[in-house]
């Protein structure tokens, strides 16, 4: 092992004074924080494929030891599943996420807004079958569309796009409609 450059060492008067090690922050308080767990869970939430521990970690700027123990918990929690063993991959648990989502939407909001919010989706919806006259937006040739119309592709595709966030708000809404207080299914349709 190699000895420490000298502006390393500490000096006499330094070595005489003991360190007061309950001024240290715990390790587990640098590596577990709420801030380390946001960026592992960031970066889980924009994976669009599986991924390595070591690919999380990037993604978070972390290390891979603690991604690994992040990916571990987040599997515990139904965050990420686990898709390969060697090498270990993971990928984002999309229907936890909606579910997730739809307690928030319960939580936040009573029927009435709920079904508000749903009758404005849909006219969206509605808007965007009109303007494109297709069924849905993965029947959307964006090129030639872009084209027909004299839009731009950049403007075409971003019409795509929220027509595709629209239908899966529409999903959402419709579920937290349908779930009880209790998480269960109920029966209400929204007319």
């Amino acid at each position: 092992m190699d000895k420490p450059r000298p502006e390393l060492k500490a000096d006499p008067d330094e070595r005489r004074d003991a360190p007061n090690f309950d001024n240290l922050v715990p390790p587990e308080e640098l590596v577990s924080g709420d801030r380390t767990r946001d960026d592992f869970f960031d970066a889980v939430l924009g994976l669009d494929s599986p991924a390595t521990a070591g690919e999380v970690a990037g993604l978070a700027g972390h290390g891979v030891d603690a991604a690994r123990e992040y990916l571990e918990w987040f599997e515990r929690m139904g965050i990420v599943t686990q898709v390969t063993d060697s090498p270990t991959t993971y990928e984002r648990n999309q229907e936890y996420l909606n579910w997730r989502r739809v307690q928030q939407l319960r939580n936040q909001y009573d029927d009435d807004a709920l079904i508000s919010l749903l009758e404005d989706a849909a006219e969206r919806e509605e808007s965007f079958t009109e303007k494109f006259s297709v069924g849905s937006p993965d029947a959307v040739a964006i090129t030639a569309n872009a084209a027909d119309t004299g839009r731009s592709v950049e403007a075409v595709w971003r019409d795509v796009s929220a027509w595709k966030t629209t239908r899966r708000r529409i999903s959402l809404l419709e579920r937290a409609l349908q779930a009880n207080s209790d998480g269960t299914t109920g029966q209400r349709t929204v007319g």
